[in-house]
């Protein structure tokens, strides 16, 4: 018999991530890899707008279901054999997801997508009504408000089935707008006991496997320039500066303990909402770096500015929303709260540098970083940058 599944504290001490929560993240992998690759392919065909487009739907159900899943076990993960069924169920929505990625770019057919959807959303329901059955009144209310809302989205995304192609894309709009809603509207009695430390652990820790999957990508793409083209004089500097890009975006998010910003639903929202831009930048990174090998190699439909573009785009992207949603809660002064936003103009720039803007935009990121830990070290304050 299952025990009942009660809230956790939100005072709770030592709260970390499980073993099974980050079983669940690695499944995200495969499906982000996915959703990077072919945004790859589509930017080297010369495709730029099929392929960031489909990228921003896919990703953002990757992210989505991610994020629900995270916030809801920061509340009330039980660990009982029926918690961890379910969730096993959701990671296989998540693979069966990662499967349809492929037909969805090329062929527009989110059919995959759609019942891997399914499985994850529906097990999402099912913690939602078990929560509901483990508690009372205000907090009763709350979980059942979760799980008509994502019952009802899980039915409007049969748009991207029933209606022409040529509607996905409103579809896709209204639909993700109610998505995010539903947190909103399930939390305006009764905010869920989700645990500050646990979530800013929690999206730390997929920050990281996005960074990793950007090097593994990149390295990929090396490999295979390598293999078939001997080219080692115009991919070190790419290969140099992807990697100089990398490590400075795990500096830079890890250089503050954004927990203490987390106090209610008011700032979290916006934070967590905002790593859709963060993730979504990220991975983008290690597919521009992709483009970049093929460009050099001439295997690639778009000019060198385009290519250089594929890199400096989503890392000033990913510069400027981690200071806007997350480092500047921890600035002090006008010259700390200026690093990442001059910088990520900076990295920009470095779109005119030729084959060069690569490995310009990793020194430009050094150079971040090396500027926001002197600034930090004179003015003694908690670590920036």
């Amino acid at each position: 018999m299952p025990v009942l599944m009660r809230a956790r504290r939100r005072d709770e001490e030592h709260r970390a991530s499980t073993p099974l929560e980050l079983f669940f993240d690695l499944c995200f992998v495969v499906a982000v890899a996915q959703a990077g690759r072919q945004l790859a392919h589509a930017l080297a065909e010369g495709h730029p707008g099929h392929g960031i487009s489909g990228y921003l739907m896919l990703f953002f159900a990757i992210w989505w279901a991610w994020m629900n899943f995270s916030w809801f076990a920061s509340a009330y993960d039980t660990d009982d054999p029926l918690y961890r069924v379910v969730t096993l169920v959701q990671m296989a929505g998540v693979l069966i997801l990662a499967a349809g990625v492929p037909r969805a770019f090329e062929h527009s057919d989110f059919t995959v997508i759609w019942f891997g959807y399914v499985v994850m959303r529906l097990a999402m329901v099912t913690q939602w009504l078990r929560a509901a059955l483990g508690s009372r009144g205000a907090e009763r209310r709350t979980a059942l408000r979760y799980a008509l809302g994502v019952t009802v989205c899980q039915v409007g995304w049969l748009g991207l089935l029933l209606l022409p192609k040529g509607d996905v894309r409103w579809v896709f709009v209204v639909v993700a707008l109610l998505e995010l809603a539903v947190p909103a509207l399930a939390e305006r009695q009764r905010q869920t006991s989700w645990h500050p430390r646990h979530i800013a652990e929690r999206y730390g820790l997929f920050t990281i496997i996005v960074l990793g999957e950007t090097i593994a990508a990149a390295t990929v793409a090396v490999q295979s320039a390598l293999d078939e083209n001997d080219e080692l004089s115009s991919l070190l500097p790419i290969a140099g500066g992807g990697l100089l890009l990398v490590f400075a975006a795990y500096w830079i998010y890890f250089a503050v303990p954004i927990h203490r910003h987390l106090r209610s639903n008011r700032q979290s929202f916006l934070w967590g909402y905002g790593h859709y831009l963060v993730f979504g930048s990220a991975a983008a990174v290690g597919a521009g770096i992709e483009v970049a090998v093929e460009e050099s190699v001439g295997k690639s439909q778009l000019s060198t500015f385009g290519a250089s573009a594929c890199v400096t785009v989503p890392a000033a992207l990913f510069m400027l929303t981690v200071w806007l949603i997350h480092s500047r809660h921890q600035k002090r002064g006008l010259a700390q709260q200026l690093v990442l936003p001059v910088s990520s103009l900076l990295v920009l720039a470095c779109t005119f540098a030729g084959r060069g803007a690569v490995l310009a935009s990793g020194l430009v990121a050094s150079a971040t970083v090396a500027v926001g830990v002197t600034l930090t070290s004179r003015q003694g304050t908690a670590p920036a940058e």
